[in-house]
C-alpha cells in the first residue's frame, strides 16, 4: 500500500511540476518569435532568404516574415499583428511613425525603380529622360499597363508619378490592377506584353523569365528607399520589443549593410540594393 501510495504522490508531483513551468517554457518559446511584416521585392529578390537565417542563427530568434505591400505591412503594424516592419513608402511610413504606432525608424539602403515593357516599345518611351513623359506617352496611345493595386510602396510611388504627370488613369481600359506582388504582377505584363513599374532588385531576380527590358530609369523620382521601423511595445504591450529591437539593430549593422552591398553582384553583376545605415536620405541617389 506504502509503495502504491509513493507511486501516486511521485506521479502527483510530476503532474504539478509540469503545470506551473510549462506555461513559463510556452512564454518562453514565444518570447524567441518575431512576426517581420514585409514588402514582396525584398522577398522576391531573396535578400531576406540570405539574412534571415545569419540573425536566426546569431541571435536564437526564430523570424516568421509576412510578405505583402508596404501598405498592409503597416495595417498590421496598427493593429499590433507585427512586432517589426521592413518597408519602402516613405510619406505613409512618417504618418506610422506620428500617429505612435512605430518606433526608431531608420535607413536601411536604397535601389530604384525602373519602367519595363515590351521590346517593340509602342507607346515610344525608352529613353524618356523624365518618367512623367514615359506616362504621359503611354496614356496617349492608351498601351496596356499593369499596376501593382495593392497600396505597396511600389504602387504609392505609381500614384505619385501619375498624380505628377497630370494623368487620367483610374477606370481606363488600358490601366489593369493585379492586386498581387511585384513578382506575379512581373509575370502578367510579361503575359500581356505590358508596360510596369518595378523595383530593380525584383526585376533582376527575375530577368531570365522575363521578355521585359528596361525602357526608363536613371530619374531621380525613381528612387526607392526601405526603412526598418519597430512596432511601438507601448501602443501594443505583447509585441515582442526586444525581439524586434534585435532584427532592427542586426538590419542595420556593418554586417548586414556589408552583404547587402554585395548581393546580387554574383548573379547580375550589380547589387540589388545600396546599404544606407547612418546615411540621410536627402543624400542618397547621389
Amino acid at each position: 500500500m506504502m509503495k502504491r501510495l509513493g507511486i501516486g504522490l511521485i506521479t502527483v508531483l510530476l503532474f504539478a511540476l509540469m503545470v506551473i513551468f510549462a506555461p513559463t517554457g510556452m512564454a518562453a518559446s514565444a518570447e524567441k518569435n518575431i512576426i517581420l511584416a514585409t514588402t514582396t521585392s525584398t522577398q522576391d529578390s531573396g535578400l531576406l532568404d540570405k539574412l534571415i537565417p545569419i540573425f536566426e542563427k546569431k541571435t536564437g530568434y526564430f523570424v516568421k516574415t509576412i510578405a505583402v505591400g508596404s501598405g498592409q505591412a503597416m495595417a498590421m503594424g496598427q493593429k499590433g499583428e507585427a512586432d517589426v516592419l521592413l518597408v519602402h513608402s516613405p510619406a505613409a511610413e512618417k504618418k506610422f511613425v506620428e500617429g505612435k504606432y512605430g518606433v526608431n525608424r531608420r535607413l536601411v539602403m536604397h535601389n530604384d525603380f525602373i519602367i519595363v515593357g515590351p521590346a517593340s516599345d509602342p507607346a515610344k518611351v525608352k529613353g524618356s529622360k523624365a518618367t512623367t513623359d514615359a506616362f504621359k506617352k503611354i496614356a496617349a496611345v492608351q498601351a496596356l499597363f499593369i499596376s501593382r493595386g495593392d497600396n505597396s510602396g511600389t504602387h504609392t510611388k505609381e500614384k505619385d508619378i501619375w498624380k505628377a504627370a497630370q494623368v487620367q488613369y483610374e477606370g481606363q481600359k488600358w490601366y489593369q490592377q493585379t492586386g498581387l506582388g511585384m513578382g506575379q504582377t512581373l509575370n502578367v505584363a510579361n503575359e500581356k506584353r505590358a508596360y510596369t513599374l518595378a523595383d530593380r532588385g525584383t526585376y533582376l531576380a527575375l530577368k531570365k523569365r522575363l521578355d521585359l527590358p528596361i525602357l526608363v530609369e536613371g530619374d531621380a523620382i525613381l528612387l526607392n528607399i526601405y526603412h526598418v521601423i519597430e512596432v511601438n511595445p507601448v501602443k501594443f504591450p505583447k509585441v515582442n520589443a526586444k525581439g524586434a529591437q534585435a532584427f532592427a539593430d542586426f538590419m542595420v549593422s556593418t554586417e548586414t549593410q556589408n552583404i547587402i552591398k554585395t548581393f546580387g553582384v554574383d548573379k547580375f553583376g550589380s547589387p540589388l540594393f545600396f546599404p544606407d545605415a547612418g546615411k540621410k536620405v536627402e543624400d542618397l541617389g547621389k
